[in-house]
């Protein structure tokens, strides 16, 4: 009985040891698969803040934080709002008062709880559940703070490229077009960047530093407090590109100045921001605070303008960017492009890239922001 037990036991050892390496391979090739698999589901992509960042290739959920005028971008993209989990509260005001919720109006939809576009509260982004996350990739802290609470974060940077909104947007528009199916829409408004640019620059060549109208950028004015754009910031690109002369000549980003320095400057020319509530007719009639703009020549001769706002404020980046740069030329310069039809421009490049019918009434409300746009 004893020997019928041994050889009992030792036939169902072997039978086990001539399957246990089938069963080992068996398991080798299902873990290789699911390897496989989700090697297919994820892609590695070099962010704008030079980080490898392993993100899903099936994206469907995306919150940004910090980056003002990407929501914009990202809804042109797709042509649609529905992948936009969380936005900057910023930028939820200038869709509400732009064209952008006109023509997207589920973006309106989105939330912005605890995103107030300088910092974001991690629990209240938990809560979106996003794919990814986009920050501003000049913010080491903001990074941290992400990549820690268990975010896939991707950076895009607004400076890497000094303030050039034309190069900016294009390599926004290169980044997103590796993370997701490229489209026309993003050719379409890298094209027509580019052409605008040239049309621009050919027309300016001739200009020289006697004839460069001086310009002001009020970035942001309170009634007390003047912002206004260094030689690093958006607003020295825009003079730049249209043949003007900002006359801020510091290094800074944004910078405070004094209505003193103002009068000295004295700028033929003045822009304000959609990133302020103020109009033009506020420095006409003084109704601002208790500062005297009658003494600036800009003021005197009427040629102050409210920046345009279309999908979002135009003296960021945006998809509104090439209709920017012809308005900036014409309004810098109205005799070298007196032939160039503002409102009819900007319909044809609505209709081309968005394929809406802008009528001349919305068209128009694009050149004359409302001060609400301004909430930052």
């Amino acid at each position: 009985m004893m020997k019928k037990l041994i050889k009992s036991g030792i036939t169902l050892l072997s039978v086990f040891m001539m399957i246990l390496p089938f069963t080992g391979c068996r398991n080798s090739q299902q873990a290789n698969k699911n390897m496989t698999n989700n090697t297919k589901s994820t892609q590695v992509i070099t962010d704008q803040a030079g980080d490898k960042v392993t993100v899903p290739k099936k994206i469907k959920r995306i919150a940004v934080v910090g980056i003002l005028p990407l929501p914009s971008v990202l809804t042109v993209f797709f042509n649609s709002a529905n992948k936009l989990v969380t936005i900057p509260q910023p930028s939820m005001a200038a869709a509400k008062n732009g064209t952008l919720s006109q023509l997207y109006p589920q973006i309106l939809k989105t939330k912005t709880s605890g995103n107030d576009g300088a910092d974001i509260n991690t629990e209240d982004l938990k809560k979106t559940n996003p794919d990814v996350v986009f920050y501003k990739a000049e913010d080491t802290s903001m990074k941290k703070k992400l990549t820690t609470a268990g975010f896939v974060a991707v950076g895009i940077s607004t400076e890497k490229w000094h303030h050039d909104p034309i190069l900016t947007l294009n390599h926004w528009i290169s980044l997103l077009s590796e993370m997701f199916p490229k489209n026309r829409k993003a050719k379409i408004v890298k094209n027509y960047s580019n052409q605008a640019y040239k049309l621009v620059q050919k027309r300016i060549e001739n200009i020289d530093s006697t004839q460069q109208q001086k310009v002001f950028f009020l970035f942001q004015y309170d009634g007390s407090t003047i912002l206004t754009s260094g030689k690093n910031h958006w607003g020295n690109y825009w003079a730049n590109a249209v043949g003007a002369k900002n006359i801020v000549n510091n290094n800074g980003l944004t910078v405070q100045v004094t209505m003193e320095q103002v009068y000295k400057w004295n700028p033929e020319k003045i822009f304000i921001t959609n990133f302020t509530p103020a109009q033009p007719r506020d420095l006409y009639e003084n109704k601002m605070g208790h500062d005297d703009w009658s003494k600036v020549k800009a003021v005197q001769n009427k040629q102050v303008y409210k920046m345009p706002l279309g999908m979002y404020r135009s003296y960021t980046p945006g998809a509104d960017t090439p209709i920017t740069l012809l308005w900036m030329a014409k309004t810098a310069y109205p005799d070298k492009f007196a032939d160039i039809n503002i409102i009819t421009e900007t319909k044809d490049y609505y209709k081309k890239v968005f394929n809406v019918e802008l009528t001349t009434q919305q068209a128009e409300r694009i050149f004359n922001p409302s001060s609400k746009a301004s909430a930052y």
